[in-house]
Order: structure tokens, then sequence, then C-alpha cells
């Protein structure tokens, strides 16, 4: 399949729905009918095609609840949530972007409305956190609704929000008899873009108020709690699970070591550097860390993720506080301190991947490592273009790990 957006950026933002498509999130002529909405059109124009077909879709919601079809109305504004989603990630940075609020805050809102409805309704729930509170969904198990089950608590990365964690792999969780937990912390969807909180490199202490409200929740089974994290997640579960014992399952997609290293070994070819000279990417010189900075602002992809994204999410202003923020999320010192089965994925020509191999090696726990690639159609990013496939394996490893339990 070719390109269905005609912008590079757009396209890698853009496809992400193609992931949904199993769990209702989308369907394929809906996503090329917003890139043909797009066109060649810039960040703007991507914007308002993704928001003019999620408030279509609201529209059907709300025309089918008048008539009593409830289940084409929650269907519907659970979709319009996704679109909504898929609209303002070109919009990244500080100070925040109004139209970026503006389609959050609908999405929030259609993902609520969906919910709500149907014989078993979710509503938001909040962890304490501090002095603030973090939004949390619990999930229930198709058909286990108001009995005690096993329960994965789903983590995003830098930018997913919760309707992503719904989509991608919640739904598929509840299918399989597990309730999800779905929650928002530091630096992620409403703690980010309303509220101003960014990431902690100490996740085990975001986690910890997590399991908290998991373990007093009624209907969680206490001694069976997976953490999955995706994308950034895929650093952040397992680092949240080298400090929390309560865990007792951890799968990583993909297994990400830190932040740092991709950055390191991109700066040592661009500039032909010995090995020390990036051991602390804080530390860089100045000459270096200026022609750095130029060429990530000359190409539109990496800028975004590193001035619009990573400026804004590590709550710094400049490269070379980013880079020393980044340092700290890294795996080294706390991946032997993980006790509990550890799941590691690595899909074919996903960058964040790259590490998967080593970050599986230094695990002194229980581990499995999974492999996706082009031939079964899940490579890149997370294996977004066959999501069904990673949640059939990652489900049926935790099945097999909580058998024993």
């Amino acid at each position: 399949m070719g390109s269905l957006f005609q912008n590079q950026l757009h396209q890698a933002f853009g496809t992400w729905p193609l992931g949904y498509i199993p769990y209702g999130g989308a369907d394929f002529g809906e996503i090329r009918a917003v890139a043909d909405a797009v066109g060649d059109g810039d960040d703007v124009r991507y914007y308002e095609a993704w928001t003019a077909f999620a408030a279509r879709l609201e529209s059907e919601a709300q025309a089918a609840l008048g008539k009593g079809h409830a289940v084409n109305a929650r269907e519907s504004f659970l979709r319009a949530a996704a679109f909504y989603g898929a609209s303002y990630h070109p919009l990244y940075g500080a100070p925040v972007d109004p139209r970026l609020l503006a389609a959050y805050r609908q999405q929030i809102a259609a993902f609520e409305r969906g919910l709500a409805l149907g014989p078993h309704p979710v509503a938001r729930q909040h962890i304490v956190y501090g002095d603030v509170a973090l939004p949390a969904y619990l999930i229930p198990a198709i058909g286990y609704e108001t009995q005690v089950r096993p329960l994965i608590i789903f983590n995003g990365g830098y930018d997913s929000t919760v309707t992503d964690m719904y989509f991608g792999a919640a739904v598929a969780a509840s299918r399989r008899g597990y309730h999800s937990l779905l929650f928002d912390g530091p630096g992620q969807g409403a703690m980010l873009y309303e509220h101003g909180v960014p990431f902690r490199p100490d996740w085990e202490a975001v986690i910890k108020a997590v399991v908290d409200f998991a373990v007093a929740h009624p209907l969680v089974d206490g001694r069976r709690i997976a953490i999955s994290g995706m994308s950034l997640g895929g650093h952040l579960a397992p680092r949240a699970a080298s400090g929390e014992s309560r865990i007792a399952a951890v799968i990583a997609d993909p297994g990400t070591w830190s932040i740092a290293d991709g950055f390191r070994d991109l700066i040592r070819r661009m500039f032909s550097l010995p090995i020390e000279a990036v051991a602390d990417l804080g530390a860089l010189d100045q000459a270096v860390l200026d022609k750095a900075d130029a060429a990530i602002r000359s190409n539109r992809e990496i800028y975004w993720k590193v001035v619009q994204r990573g400026f804004w999410t590590h709550g710094v202003s400049n490269l070379r506080d980013y880079l020393a923020s980044a340092e700290l999320f890294t795996m080294a010192g706390r991946a032997e301190l993980i006790r509990c089965p550890t799941l590691i994925t690595q899909a074919e020509g996903d960058i964040l991947a790259v590490g998967a191999t080593g970050f599986f090696d230094a695990l002194r726990c229980p581990k499995t490592l999974l492999h996706f690639t082009a031939q079964e159609g899940a490579d890149g990013h997370c294996e977004m273009q066959n999501r069904s496939l990673i949640n059939r394996r990652a489900l049926d490893w935790l099945d097999e790990q909580f058998q024993a339990v």
C-alpha cells in the first residue's frame, strides 16, 4: 500500500487509526476519506479534516441516540473520539495551541459519552497523585463486568492518550477477559494539555499511585495485575516494575532501554565523535550542540519529535536541557530489579526497538522476547498496522503467566 497522506508527517500520524480498525476505532475508507480531504494541505487542513469527520460521527451518534439506537450511538461516539484524537499531533508544543485543547476536550467528551452507554457504563475516575488527580477509566472484561478479574494497566507513551490505549489494546484485553485500567500520567494527555505537568523519569512513583488505586478496587484481583506499555510506555512500564513489587507481569512494546541512547548514536554518527564525547548528552560541547540544534530544526519530522514534543513533554525550552532530561530516562541500574515475568517486543523497522535485544539480555527475571516482521504485516512502530497480532500474542503470553497464580 502506498502512502495515504501526501505529507510524511501527516502519514505518520494519520495512519495510527489503521491499528484501531479491528476494535471499532475507524474503518479504512474513513481514513482514506480524511486523507483525500487533507490532500496537499498543511497542518491546519489536516486538523480540520479530522475534526470535521469527527464532528460528523458525533452528529450521527446524537441522531442515533435520539431514535433509541444506543449501540450505534455508543460506537459512533467512540469512533468520533478516535478521530478527534488523530487531529492535533502536528500542533504539539508550548504554549498549548487552543485548537489542540479544543479537539482534546471534544475527544474526551465523546469518549466518555460512548463509554457511558450500554448495560455496564464506564465513568471517569480519579487516581490520587500528590496535589492533583490522574484521570482514569476502568474498562471491564466483557462477560465478567461485575466479577473479580485480573487487571492490565495500560501505560501510554510520549504522545498517546487514553483513547489510543483503548483502541490499541484495551478492547482486545476486555474481549479476552481482562479488566483494563487507562490513565494519563505526567507528560501525557490531560496532565500535559490541561495542567502542564511534564514527564518524570522515576515512573515507579507514578505507578505506585495507580496500583494503590487498582488494589483498592473491588473488581480487581490484586495478585494478577499486569502493566503493558506502548511506544515510550515500553520504557515506562518496565521502569515502573523495577520499583513496584505488586506488578505481577510486564509487557514492553517495544522494549526501550532509554530515551538518550538513540540521540547519542545519531549525534555520534553525524559528527564522527568518539564515544566519550557523547557519554553525557547534557554536557555536549557547545559547538556540537549548536550544529545538532541546527540539524534538528532543518528536518520537519525530527523538529516535531524533539522541539515540539520533546521540549514540551519534558518541560524544557532548549536542546541542552532536553538532552540532559533524556539521560535520566534509562533502565541502567534498574533492569535487574524487575522480578516479575517480562515480555519484550521488537518489531522490524521500529527505531525505538533497536535496543530491545540488549534490554532483554540485561533482565534477570523470567523473560520472553517476541519479534514482529514486515512479512507478517507487523513491522514499524508498535506494530500499528497489525495491532491484532501483537494483541493476540501478548495476551496469550499473559494468559500463561497468570494461569499459575
